[in-house]
């Protein structure tokens, strides 16, 4: 009888510890993490999934400095720079993100080519927007722009243009307005720095006036393929 009356009342204690310590832990998730009444509401932890803002170089306003070199690959046109080897180019400029999705470039650069002693160079100074695909890590684009291009033309007498027989050679330069389209991407290191990767195709047909004193509109146009950096401010 003893015996039972002992398991008895082991089993009371063990089932009251128990009572006691879900109470315990039902009143302290009442009240809260720090104690406070059962009527103060206490908000639920935060989710992983907690939304991010968006990267730096995603904000409105945010001003960069970019730079690039590469390659010039002009035209074939007849009335162009045909049988003109690939040639360098350069640009640098600033711009501004002016929304997350849209951003404007101010730019400066050159390139040229060369056929034998014959020489063709380009200074554009232009103006454009590029539209953007967010993503803090790589970002495409296309862009346009417009502006003034800066042209200079050397070709010796030996060179033949259509419409000029004899060719008496250019040695002129002449200011056009000009244009380009643009595609590329960012490539962000961190929410200051980007390694870019950029095509362009450049528009211009300046006049240049020959040796002999005649007209001639020559296409200066082509494509320019570039590596650089851009980084905010």
């Amino acid at each position: 009888m003893r015996k039972h009356l002992a398991f008895a009342l082991a089993g009371l204690m063990v089932a009251a510890t128990a009572a006691s310590s879900v109470a315990a832990e039902y009143d302290r998730y009442e009240r809260g993490p720090r104690g406070g009444s059962p009527d103060e509401y206490v908000p639920p932890p935060p989710s992983r999934g907690v939304y991010a803002p968006p990267p730096r170089h995603a904000q409105f306003g945010q001003p960069y400095f970019f730079g690039h070199l590469g390659i010039f690959d002009p035209n074939t046109d007849v009335d162009g720079l045909d049988r003109y080897d690939s040639g360098g180019n350069f640009d640098f400029g600033i711009g501004s993100r002016v929304s997350p999705v849209f951003a404007v470039d101010g730019t400066i650069g050159a390139y040229g080519a060369k056929r034998g002693s014959d020489e063709a160079s380009v200074v554009p100074m232009t103006i454009g927007g590029r539209l953007i695909i967010p993503h803090p890590f790589i970002e495409p684009y296309v862009g346009a722009g417009l502006g003034l291009y800066f042209t200079k033309l050397d070709e010796d007498s030996a060179t033949s243009r259509r419409g000029f027989s004899p060719y008496s050679g250019i040695d002129d330069t002449s200011t056009d307005f000009g244009g380009y389209l643009s595609a590329g991407l960012d490539m962000w290191l961190n929410h200051r720095v980007a390694l870019n990767f950029e095509g362009k195709y450049h528009w211009v047909d300046p006049t240049f006036q020959t040796r002999a004193g005649n007209d001639v509109d020559v296409n200066m146009s082509g494509w320019t393929v570039n590596l650089g950096v851009r980084v905010g401010f």
